[in-house]
């Protein structure tokens, strides 16, 4: 017969001590000075990773939704409209003022837009029509190939029209485009934003992964529970020196993405470090409740891997646009807190503080912090099973 240890409910502290809580972090950070593994994947890999994919990572993507501003329902210009809703590229969206059409390219509803002013009939007519095109640039590649396909098919119409019109290819329309939030089209505008997830999901998940496993591997977690410390203190102690260290590799990350490719910031910067806070609570909730779960490093490893990173890097949006991906992928990106992290960081890098997207997303992370610790507070008892 074994006899299970248990600790009585009447040992437990009545409230929560912070010398003991001091104490819990000071030997976690001495764990984590002991362990170069540690600072070697919170602070050098962030310098591998974006010296590789800044220089050396090149993207493509497909597909976007399409304002077209009508600003006079004239024929020609409903003949243009008509050319594009016809093509299976653009879902198109019908607008009848620039100022609407650029909301909603700030909200990221849609990532083009195609502007018919309201003297496009008397331009024509002189053989000075122009048709303005506007790009969202947040992702560069993506910017190109929107850009590519309205221009092609707006070149189609404009060389059948002058064939019939005049009976000769010259053109007597003009097509003007523009890049927003990344005029240069540089790719490492859209890659150092998405590197800067990756890296938290790495410091965040996948390190604290490994810590309760391996406490429960090495016996240490044993000798806490006889202990006076609580499970919200162990936690703590736990996670805090983690929390430092992916702060310091978001400052790496931004500060060699500012000093090596220059990527603009238009946003705040204390948004940007407040959003990577929130992201990164959210990874150390889900590495720790995946490590409680399981009391195995190997395995631990492995959930985290496939739970938390390789999600981030596939359906977040950093690599593939989730507009081009299946339904049913779409809808799993939702439960992912990646997808959230990526939305909010590219549309401050790039785009500002549009305050639409950031408290949208920054309440779904809030959100998943809250469940995924609450879970882990739950799973993790002062008891051995």
């Amino acid at each position: 017969m074994s006899i299970v240890p248990r600790a009585p409910d009447e040992a437990q502290p009545s409230a929560m001590s912070l010398r003991r809580t001091r104490s819990l972090i000071r030997k976690e950070m001495l764990q984590v000075v002991r362990d170069p593994s540690s600072i070697a994947i919170a602070l050098v890999l962030p310098v591998f990773l974006i010296l590789l994919f800044g220089y050396g990572l090149s993207l493509d993507v497909r597909e976007a939704p399409l304002a077209v501003v009508l600003e006079s329902p004239v024929p020609d210009a409903t003949e243009v409209l008509g050319v594009l809703e016809l093509s299976s590229t653009f879902k198109v969206t019908t607008v009848t003022s620039m100022k609407h059409a650029a909301e909603l390219m700030l909200e990221r509803r849609i990532d083009g837009i195609v502007r018919i002013t309201g003297d496009f009939p008397r331009d024509l007519a002189s053989g000075r029509g122009e048709i303005q095109v506007i790009v969202h640039g947040v992702d560069a590649n993506r910017a190109r190939i929107i850009e590519g396909y309205v221009q092609a098919a707006l070149g189609s119409w404009i060389s059948r029209r002058d064939l019939e019109q005049t009976g000769q290819g010259r053109g007597t329309v003009r097509i003007q485009s523009r890049i927003w939030f990344n005029e240069a089209v540089e790719s490492h505008y859209f890659l150092v934003p998405g590197l800067v997830v990756l890296i938290m999901t790495l410091t965040g998940a996948l390190l604290t992964a490994l810590v309760m496993a391996r406490e429960w591997e090495r016996g240490t977690l044993e000798a806490l529970f006889v202990t006076p410390v609580r499970t919200g203190e162990i936690l703590i102690g736990k996670t805090v020196p983690y929390f430092l260290l992916g702060m310091g590799g978001l400052l790496l990350t931004v500060g060699a993405g500012r000093l090596l490719f220059d990527v603009p910031l238009r946003g705040s910067l204390v948004l940007v470090v407040a959003v990577s806070m929130l992201y990164l609570v959210v990874a150390l909730g889900l590495g720790l409740l995946i490590s409680s779960a399981t009391r195995s490093q190997f395995v631990a490893s492995q959930i985290a891997l496939i739970a938390t990173f390789l999600p981030a890097l596939f359906l977040s949006g950093f690599i593939f646009d989730l507009a081009s991906v299946p339904r049913a992928v779409q809808v799993v990106s939702y439960l992912l807190p990646a997808r959230y992290y990526v939305s909010a960081l590219q549309t401050l890098f790039l785009a500002g503080n549009v305050w639409s997207i950031i408290l949208a997303n920054s309440a779904a992370m809030l959100l998943m912090a809250l469940i995924l610790f609450g879970l882990t507070i739950r799973k993790t008892k002062k008891r051995l099973d």
